[in-house]
């Protein structure tokens, strides 16, 4: 018990004596046959392999989100880029001096530039909250005014100041509204 690597430990006499006389040692692992070290061999391959096919997998991965995250909209901005340039051109046409006078033009222009973007948005599952004549409901409208009136019944939308839209059944915007209240 010389040659021992550690803290060294006050062990009894008798159990000294024991292990001295028993002549036992720790017992030996197995060798290893050839079959065992090409099976180690390929066991390790194999797992170093799955680890890096893993590690592949995992960057590859955090690849497509931040693709999914950076150009999630595509495919919306390509169909708002026509609308966008309908409204300038609208806006050229506004500025000239000899169309000035012709408003009812403009006024079209705009009009087909406004239904056409309202088809772009529908088709993305973006529709209109409707809110005029309808009871007032918290949950898609806010109410910014409160007017008193006999003509609607009390809690009624009688003024839309802006649309809400839904995202399909997602709340986009809450449509911010006027409601009637009782007289008194």
């Amino acid at each position: 018990m010389s040659d021992s690597k550690g803290p060294k430990v006050d062990l009894p006499e008798e159990l000294i004596a024991e292990l001295e006389s028993s002549g036992e040692a720790a017992p030996e692992p197995p060798a290893a046959n050839a079959a065992d070290a090409a099976e180690i061999a390929d066991l390790k391959e194999r797992y170093l392999r799955l680890a890096a096919e893993y590690d592949n997998f995992r960057k590859r991965n955090l690849r497509e989100r931040q693709d999914l995250l950076n150009y999630a909209n595509e495919s919306i901005v390509k169909d708002l880029l026509p609308v966008v340039d309908n409204l300038e051109r609208a806006v050229v046409h506004g500025r000239k001096e000899e169309q000035r006078a012709d408003s009812e033009n403009l006024l079209q222009g705009v009009e087909l530039t406004h239904r056409a973007l309202m088809q772009i948005l529908g088709r993305f599952g973006v529709v209109e909250i409707e809110a005029a004549g309808k009871p007032f409901d918290p949950q898609v409208h806010e109410a910014v005014r409160r007017v008193v009136t006999s003509e609607h019944a009390p809690g009624t939308v009688v003024e839309v100041h802006q649309k809400g839209y839904r995202l399909k059944d997602r709340l986009l915007r809450p449509a911010m509204v006027a409601v009637a209240g009782e007289p008194g």
